[in-house]
């Protein structure tokens, strides 16, 4: 019976090709979209699961709050991690001490810059490091470090790197001993960028402000990781050390600070904190690329629905002899499903190699490295189960729809199949380019709303900004003759240091007193350390007072301060104000327009500049407008070589750092136009197929109305007439819902567009001029056909 129905069911694809070619195109294009989206959702779901103990893993977080506001960080001091592992010993498996950091690297003439972390010797196996060469004890030496496989065939090619001395940042008091190779961890891991691991002992010996924080239990500047005992949870764990850090710190009236646990399995998907609460983060775009895939996909099983229903009479004889000879409902029903499941399985064959030639793009996009998992039995069992749920989803209705006619009817040739049966096909349409037009209003909206954020003003000039790290002792001995080569050359107007980039924010500090402080305002500010120059190299905009002056002696002891910190402190005029610290007095220069310096989508917090009295950590240049960038570059380098040789010669421009930060909504808004785009596709796919259908079964009524002397545009007319009233109620009801989803999803910004009518009715537009682009083919072919031909043909 089986073997029949195949037959059967190959006959009629092979018999009515162009029907079957939109089905299996439109059914492997959804298919295909469902299949990258699912491949790129198990690659977000899968974060960090190649560790063992990823169930019992978590970072150690603390939650700031007054009676007006919260903030959650992951920022620690240092003696916590003693406290946990000495107090809470029944509680803990493991608990390790952590910071990044980019530094040289160099190897004989080699020199690489990159990522890595200082971590206590637990580490290795918190983060059950896959050993290739050593052991996961490797740490425990304090001049010793480990590197990934990839970074070590990098430093050292084929040269055997265990035991081998590398420096780090070309300082000779910085040299350590090769004693592991792990394993690169997967992309989609914490420490994927992380390319090599030292000691956390190195970096207490040779930094002087680690050591000087040992016992500091009020600055946070590092991670800690736990691992949890078998016998207990995270919110039993969280409970019970919740106020250890304040037990610690002197008390400030009106603040509570809590101590909690960050489990693993939230560090990538619900990484976003809004006044304190989780709000959720990477995992809104897994539940919206989700609820895309499931749309198009629908939207191609519609197509095989649509297009199966308006052939049912052509099919009506067949299933009425069938009745007659005394087939069971049941079997046709059986019939037309394994016709529907012979179309899907063509239709998954043709998506795996459409994902095929889309993945590299793809990849692209979303930045990821996702592959077809083809030796994982998973992947092919959920394969199979998805093509078997797409057939027999796309072939319940029309299998259900023909096996119900009545062969009395059908075999006289007094069926009709109803001046409702219709009425399906047009809500299915409607419903189709409905989801269609959702998405391309999305998009669009996605697009203005990074528009709008790359456009706000940021408070600087970032046109000719760049910054140099500073990592080697030869460019902190040479700075002074380094910005006075490069000035005296002419290709930069000015050079200053600070301690942090100036596209982010590195540091945070409490403690300051100001006249007019309320009990219940929190005291921690963004604090930003620069030499003379940086207010000149960045541009500041000032609202009120001066910059920092060599004139002054008493400047060592000014503040300047942003909009945001002048308007919470309350200060009607801020210049000349006393603002206290550790019993000393500060003084404020003046205020500047808030700088735009983490996300452009957050309120710029409360910021603090100061005068830095040690050497920073970054060399920021601003470019001579009046010479060309390449040039300048080409000067820049020349002085940096002959001063800093230990290390190459790396920068980034403050634009380019800065367009990072809309990275993952371009992503978003390139992935979204890509699906919407697939998606109109697919629903244009249907139109065209039922466009074609209905002008082949109306052959004869259009020849009789052209010998009565209907024109082709009236005959057009006719055709259209139905679809454009379909796309016309599909976008009335895709406007509201588009409108009502998209607002939730812009207040999410605190900086963000508005939603315009103009957007709606483009789109509205565009979607008519598309499905009439689509039927128009179809209808003036019927139009301009020989009545003659056509009566004759009947």
């Amino acid at each position: 019976m089986l073997k029949n129905y195949l037959k059967i069911a190959i006959r009629n694809l092979f018999k009515n090709r162009g029907i079957s070619f939109i089905n299996i195109f439109g059914l492997s294009v959804g298919m295909a979209v469902t299949m990258l989206i699912g491949l790129w959702i198990w690659n977000e779901l899968s974060y960090d699961k190649y560790n063992k103990h990823y169930d019992h893993i978590a970072a150690v977080w603390q939650l700031e709050s007054s009676n007006t506001e919260a903030g959650a960080y992951s920022s620690m001091p240092i003696p916590l991690a003693a406290e946990l592992r000495t107090t809470y010993a029944n509680d803990f498996k493991e608990v390790v001490l952590a910071t990044e950091g980019t530094h040289t690297v160099s190897f004989g003439d080699k020199k690489i810059t990159s990522l890595g972390i200082f971590i206590e010797p637990g580490g290795p196996e918190l983060f059950d490091l896959k050993i290739l060469k050593g052991t996961r004890a490797a740490l425990k030496e304090p001049a010793s470090v480990m590197l990934s496989a990839s970074f070590a065939k990098a430093l050292f090619g084929d040269k055997e790197p265990m035991d081998q001395l590398i420096k780090l940042d070309n300082n000779n008091g910085l040299v350590v001993k090769v004693t592991g190779i792990y394993e690169d961890l997967p992309e989609n891991s914490l420490l994927a960028d992380m390319k090599y691991i030292l000691p956390w002992e190195l970096l207490v010996t040779k930094w002087d402000w680690v050591k000087n924080a040992k016992d500091t239990w009020t600055f946070n500047a590092m991670r800690i990781f736990v691992q949890i005992a078998d016998n207990t949870d995270f919110d039993k764990v969280s409970q019970k050390i919740r106020d250890v850090k304040a037990r610690h710190t002197p008390p400030t009236p009106g603040i509570k600070n809590e101590l909690f646990l960050h489990p693993m399995r939230k560090w990538h998907l619900y990484s976003s904190f809004e006044n304190g609460v989780n709000t959720g983060g990477q995992i809104r775009y897994v539940r919206l690329f989700g609820l895309i895939g499931l749309f198009v996909l629908l939207l191609a099983c519609i197509n095989f629905m649509n297009l199966s229903t308006a052939r049912s009479e052509k099919r009506a004889k067949e299933v009425g002899i069938r009745k007659a000879v005394g087939s069971m409902r049941t079997q046709l029903i059986s019939q037309f499903l394994s016709e529907s499941v012979l179309v899907a399985l063509f239709s998954f064959v043709l998506s795996l190699l459409l994902v095929l030639i889309a993945l590299p793009w793809f990849n692209g996009v979303a930045n990821k490295h996702i592959a077809i998992l083809w030796t994982n039995g998973w992947f092919w069992l959920c394969c199979i189960g998805f093509t078997l749920f797409t057939g027999v989803l796309a072939g319940s209705y029309p299998a259900l729809y023909l096996s119900s006619f009545q062969p009395l009817k059908v075999l006289k040739g007094t069926f009709r199949a109803g001046r409702f049966a219709v009425v399906p096909r047009k809500v299915l349409i409607v419903v189709q380019f409905t989801v269609s037009i959702v998405l391309i209003i999305g998009t669009i909206v996605i697009y203005r709303q990074i528009q709008f954020a790359k456009n706000l003003p940021v408070g600087y000039s970032r046109n000719g900004l760049l910054s140099i790290q500073m990592t080697t002792p030869e460019i902190y001995q040479n700075y002074d003759v380094i910005r006075t080569e490069m000035l005296s050359a002419g290709a930069i107007t000015e050079l200053s240091q600070s301690q942090g980039p100036i596209t982010d924010i590195w540091s945070g500090e409490g403690g300051y007193e100001w006249r007019g402080r309320k009990p219940e305002q929190q005291d921690g500010f963004s604090t930003i350390g620069g030499k003379f120059g940086y207010g000149k190299v960045v541009d500041w905009r000032f609202i009120a007072g001066r910059d920092f002056s060599t004139a002054f002696a008493s400047d060592s002891m000014g503040l300047i301060l942003n909009e945001a910190a002048a308007k919470y402190m309350g200060l009607a005029h801020p210049v000349g104000e006393i603002i206290r610290k550790d019993g000393k007095e500060y003084h404020v220069l003046g205020v500047v327009q808030n700088m735009i310096m983490t996300s452009p989508y957050d309120p710029v917090r409360p910021a603090i500049y100061y005068l830095l009295k040690e050497p920073g950590n970054f060399i920021n240049i601003r470019i001579n407008p009046e010479i060309s960038t390449s040039k300048a570059l080409v000067s820049i380098e020349k002085v940096m070589q002959k001063y800093n040789p230990g290390a190459p010669f790396e920068y980034k421009f403050a634009d380019q750092e800065y367009a990072k930060k809309f990275s993952e909504e371009e992503r978003i808004g390139q992935l979204s136009t890509f699906f919407a785009a697939l998606a109109i596709l697919i629903s244009c796919l249907g139109l065209f197929g039922l466009a074609s259908f209905l002008a082949e079964q109306r052959t004869k009524e259009i020849g009789i109305r052209k010998i009565l002397g209907a024109s082709v545009f009236q005959l057009w007319q006719m055709l259209s007439k139905d679809f454009v009233i379909l796309v016309s109620i599909s976008c009335f009801l895709a406007i509201p819902l588009a409108w009502y989803f998209l607002d939730k999803w812009l207040l999410r910004f605190y900086y963000h567009t508005t939603i315009v009518w103009e957007i709606f009715v483009v789109t509205g537009i565009g979607a008519l001029l598309i499905a009439l682009l689509t039927v128009s083919y179809q209808a003036a072919k019927a139009a301009m056909a020989n009545p003659v031909k056509s009566l004759k043909a009947e």
